[in-house]
C-alpha cells in the first residue's frame, strides 16, 4: 500500500495520555485530525488544546466501541485510522473486563473501515502492546530479549484456564494480545476487499509529560503514576528498585512511530516493536535523583554496569522501517520533573 503523508486521519480514544500526542503529532506534520471520545465531556479541553489548528481539529462521539457499527459514521472520508482506545488497568475481576473491550473495539473499528470507509482509507495503525510479545518468567535472575516474532501464549493461556482466577497482569496481556491476533486474522481473512493495510505497533511502558486533562496525580494515566509512586514518593523497597522493570519508551516518540507507520509504505502490514531500551526503577531514580538531588536516592548499592534487565525487546525493525531515534532516559525524566514540579506535585510529598 501507498504511505499516507496528507489527508485525515481518525484517532480513536483521542483524550488518552498517548493519544493526544498522536492528534498534536498529526497535526503538526500537516493532517487534519478526527478525534473520538466517549463523552462530550471531554470535548472543551481538548477543543482548547489544539485550538491553534482550527478547523484542522474536530472531535465526534463515539459511546461504547465495543459495538458493531461504532465507527460507522467517524471513518467515513478519512484516509487512515489510528486506533488507540483501549482499557488499561490493573483490577480487572473477569478476564473479559479488559479482553472483551480491547477485541471489540479493535473489530469494531476494522469493520467499519471496511464497510463505510473502504473507497478512502489506506492504513489502519492498531496499538498493540509489548504485553502482547513478552512471556514473564517470575525468576528475575534470567534476562530475555523479544522480537516482533513472540507472542504471550502464557498470558492468554492463563485467562483460558483460570479466568478470574488468572494473573491480574496476564488479564491485561492476554487482552493486548488477543486483540492484535483478532487486527491480523481480520486483515488476512479480507485480503484483496480490504483497499486499506495494517499496521501494529506494540510498544512496553510508556512514560513522559502528558497533555490529556489531568487534575491530580491519583488521575495519572497508568504508568505514569506508577513513575510518580516509584520515583518521587520513593514507594519501591531496596530490592524492588533494583529488579522491578521492563522496557520503556517516552510517549513522544511513540506518537511520532504512530505518524511514521502513516508515512513510510514499508510499514504496511507489519509488527513494530517501539521501545527505547530496558530498565530497572533504579535507573530512573538515579536519573531523576541526578536531576533533582531532593528527590530520594533509593538504592545507592545499585550499579547499573552489573544489573539485569529482565525484559528487554529488540527495536532494530522500528529504526529501520521507522527511521525513528529515540530520547534518552535523562529527557524523559527531565521533562516530566518539570511538568511534576510544574503542578506541585513533586514537593507536596516527603523525601
Amino acid at each position: 500500500m501507498p504511505a499516507v503523508t496528507k489527508g485525515k486521519v481518525l484517532v480513536s480514544g483521542c483524550n488518552g495520555f498517548v493519544a493526544v500526542w498522536v492528534v498534536k503529532q498529526l497535526l503538526e506534520d500537516g493532517y487534519t485530525v478526527r478525534g473520538t471520545v466517549r463523552k462530550d465531556s471531554a470535548i472543551p479541553y481538548l477543543k482548547d488544546l489544539f485550538k491553534s489548528y482550527g478547523d484542522r481539529f474536530e472531535v465526534v462521539i463515539v459511546p461504547d466501541i465495543t459495538k458493531d457499527g461504532a465507527f460507522d459514521d467517524a471513518v467515513k472520508g478519512v484516509d487512515a485510522i489510528e486506533h488507540l482506545a483501549s482499557p488499561f488497568h490493573m483490577h480487572a475481576d473477569d478476564p473479559q473486563e479488559l479482553i472483551g473491550p480491547a477485541v471489540a473495539g479493535t473489530l469494531s473499528v476494522l469493520r467499519s473501515a471496511l464497510a463505510h470507509g473502504n473507497a478512502t482509507v489506506r492504513r489502519v495503525v492498531i496499538t498493540s502492546s509489548c504485553a502482547a510479545v513478552l512471556t514473564e518468567d517470575p525468576d528475575l535472575s534470567k534476562a530475555r530479549t523479544y522480537a516482533e516474532g513472540d507472542w504471550n501464549e502464557l498470558a492468554i493461556d492463563d485467562c483460558a484456564q483460570n479466568r478470574r482466577g488468572a494473573d491480574q497482569a496476564s488479564k491485561y496481556h492476554a487482552s493486548k494480545a488477543l486483540a492484535e491476533r483478532a487486527a491480523w486474522e481480520f486483515a488476512a481473512s479480507h485480503r484483496g476487499e480490504a483497499m486499506f493495510d495494517v499496521v501494529a505497533l506494540n510498544p512496553p511502558y510508556v512514560y513522559g509529560p502528558w497533555m490529556h486533562d489531568v487534575k491530580n496525580a491519583e488521575q495519572l494515566n497508568t504508568s505514569m503514576f506508577a513513575f510518580w509512586d516509584a520515583v518521587i514518593k520513593g514507594n519501591k523497597s531496596m530490592e524492588e528498585l533494583a529488579t522491578e522493570g521492563q522496557s520503556w519508551v517516552d510517549v513522544r516518540d511513540l506518537a511520532h512511530a504512530h505518524a511514521l507507520a502513516l508515512q513510510r509504505p514499508e510499514a504496511g502490514g507489519e509488527r513494530i516493536i517501539v521501545s527505547s531500551g530496558p530498565w530497572n526503577w533504579q535507573d530512573f531514580v538515579n536519573t531523576a535523583h541526578a536531576l533533582e538531588p531532593s528527590l530520594p536516592a533509593g538504592n545507592t548499592a545499585y550499579d547499573p554496569k552489573t544489573a539485569v534487565y529482565h525484559t528487554s525487546f529488540d527495536n532494530s525493525k522500528s529504526r529501520r522501517v521507522l527511521g525513528i531515534e529515540y530520547r534518552t532516559m535523562e529527557e524523559c525524566t527531565r521533562d516530566s520533573l518539570a511538568q511534576f514540579k510544574a503542578k506541585g506535585w513533586m514537593w507536596s510529598v516527603a523525601v
